[in-house]
């Protein structure tokens, strides 16, 4: 029998949206392939510390998304840039834990997803999955992702920006005469629909932009735009393929974190999405520019808003989309005849066969 694959599972972390990181970890440490595969478990907990796991003992609640924590008995751990088979450190021993071949970030949100922690890694020179660190960051901020989007030529909601320690920030009136109401106010550096609010008058503007702005110190207001929520998963590196598409139909006055993740009925998860053939590789076709506009790599889940008039509106990129038993992207994948085992192996493979690129590039100018 070949030697295992190890990898890396990196999961929690200093963000809002920890408790999203956990539900996904769990899923993807039981759906790989045990044979293929050997798994280390490294939780992140909220003040930032890395901490070595233990499969099936790592979790309290762990199936009630509302409460789901990480244990505090992980022994903690640090990443050793530089060091070809002991980049991971028993902190209190200063013994390896062995060399990890390929890192799998889980971490939804801000210093997992924003281009932080594949910096570490890429410093480190180990192999993970997902987009590099421009992609990453540039897809975590909703301004960026849709300035570059309205260059390329793609349809995006209309938006304001707004600063927290700006002084000349548009108010309320000017906003509503330049987007109409109602409005969207969202964190331009958050996911998971935290702090996002719909609002239509001053009142609520003023309460969700405080609101917004306790997650960042930049945020969006968006023109709202009506229509069907169409989502797009994309695999691939310098090739990319798109998924069929799914539907989101909302059962709460827009699909927030609650729809999401709390509420059972909160969104039913229509996929294949019933659409046309044509609007169907309309939809496949631009998830594919957005993904390249970007510079995407590895995996990315492109958000469409579908109006009535056949205009697909980015919405917004996931470059590490969810993982839970109800995501969209593992189960468009499942749907477009990938099981979920099968999709992580090609991550991984992804991840390994980029960091192979990557290897043979010159470093030295001198020889």
């Amino acid at each position: 029998m070949s030697k295992k694959i190890k990898v890396g599972l990196i999961f929690g972390g200093k963000s809002a949206e920890h408790e999203v990181s956990l539900q996904s970890a769990k899923n993807v440490a039981e759906a790989i392939d045990k044979n293929k595969y050997e798994v280390v478990l490294i939780g992140v907990d909220k003040n930032g510390h890395w901490c070595l796991q233990q499969p099936g003992d790592y979790l309290l609640n762990e199936n009630d998304p509302k409460s789901i924590r990480l244990k505090e008995s992980g022994e903690e751990i640090v990443l050793h840039p530089g060091s070809d088979k002991d980049q991971f450190l028993k902190l209190s021993e200063k013994l390896s834990i062995g060399e990890i071949e390929v890192i799998f970030p889980i971490i939804h949100g801000s210093m997992g997803e924003d281009g932080s922690l594949q910096g570490f890694l890429k410093i480190s020179e180990i192999a993970f999955v997902g987009s590099g660190i421009m992609a990453s960051s540039v897809g975590m901020d909703k301004d960026v992702t849709k300035r570059l989007l309205k260059e390329a030529g793609i349809p995006v909601a209309d938006f304001v920006v707004l600063k927290k320690y700006a002084k000349n920030n548009p108010q309320f009136n000017e906003i509503k005469e330049k987007l109409g109401l109602p409005l969207f106010i969202k964190p331009a550096n958050m996911g998971s629909s935290i702090g996002i609010s719909k609002v239509c008058n001053q009142e609520e503007f003023e309460k969700s932009l405080a609101e917004a702005f306790r997650y960042d110190f930049k945020v969006l207001v968006e023109k709202y735009i009506k229509g069907r929520e169409i989502e797009v998963a994309v695999l691939g590196n310098d090739q990319p393929q798109a998924s069929v598409p799914g539907e989101i139909i909302v059962k709460h006055d827009f699909y927030s974190y609650e729809a999401k993740y709390l509420d059972e009925n909160g969104a039913i998860l229509e996929a294949p999405a019933k659409l046309s053939p044509e609007e169907t590789e309309q939809a496949r076709e631009l998830a594919i520019k957005v993904f390249q506009t970007l510079g995407c790599e590895g995996m990315a889940r492109v958000d469409f808003f579908f109006s009535a008039d056949g205009t697909y509106y980015v919405n917004e990129v996931n470059t590490i989309p969810g993982f839970t038993k109800i995501s969209m992207y593992p189960r468009l994948w499942m749907l477009s005849g990938l099981s979920y085992p099968e999709l992580i192996e090609r991550l991984l493979t992804l991840a390994l066969e980029r960091k192979a690129q990557e290897n043979l590039l010159e470093t030295s100018y001198f020889q």
